[in-house]
């Protein structure tokens, strides 16, 4: 059965299913060394916010930034790591086509709570440095960048393509 009739997009190279799984588990785990490290340390940076001196001092609005931006980075780390121990737990038992799709969706929905929080640690530190309108135009501006950049500009390219961006043509035989 053709790659295209079990709903799969050929990558226009010569290789098989089992070379393109491989392929494409190297992209993602790649994708994913460039994602986890900025969770992490924003992650840390935050579990460490309320043992500052003058955390008690800080506004309710503020509290409920931190937390919810607190939240939103447990969450993405939670979605970018599961893939890794998904894999650790289906290891041996054939799952890479799974493996692959579960992560997928899985990094999309994480980098989404990941801009979240991102945008939230922006909207705190403003807050807390310059407060009203400076934190407003600074959280609208994260959370367009990310917005823009992370999914617009892929799923605009992506809605764009024609069937022959999505195959290179053939080498020509000069």
């Amino acid at each position: 059965m053709a790659d295209e009739e079990k709903g799969e997009r050929s990558s226009g190279r010569d290789e098989t299913r089992d070379e393109r799984l491989d392929r494409n588990l190297g992209e993602l785990l790649q994708e994913l060394r460039v994602a986890l490290p900025g969770v992490q340390v924003l992650f840390a940076f935050l579990l460490a916010v309320p043992f500052q001196q003058n955390f008690t001092e800080i506004t309710p609005f503020e509290k409920r930034v931190y937390f919810v931006t607190l939240i939103c980075t447990a969450i993405s780390a939670a979605l970018l790591i599961t893939p890794s121990a998904y894999h650790r737990l289906t290891f041996h038992y054939q799952q890479k086509g799974r493996l692959i799709f579960l992560a997928n969706r899985l990094t999309i929905v994480g980098l989404g709570f990941l801009a979240l929080a991102m945008t939230g640690a922006l909207m705190l530190i403003s807050d807390v440095l310059y407060g009203g309108v400076t934190t407003a135009v600074v959280s609208a501006g994260a959370l367009a960048m990310f917005g823009s950049l992370w999914f617009l500009l892929p799923l605009r390219r992506r809605v764009s393509m024609e069937p022959s961006d999505l195959m290179p043509d053939p080498p020509s035989g000069d």
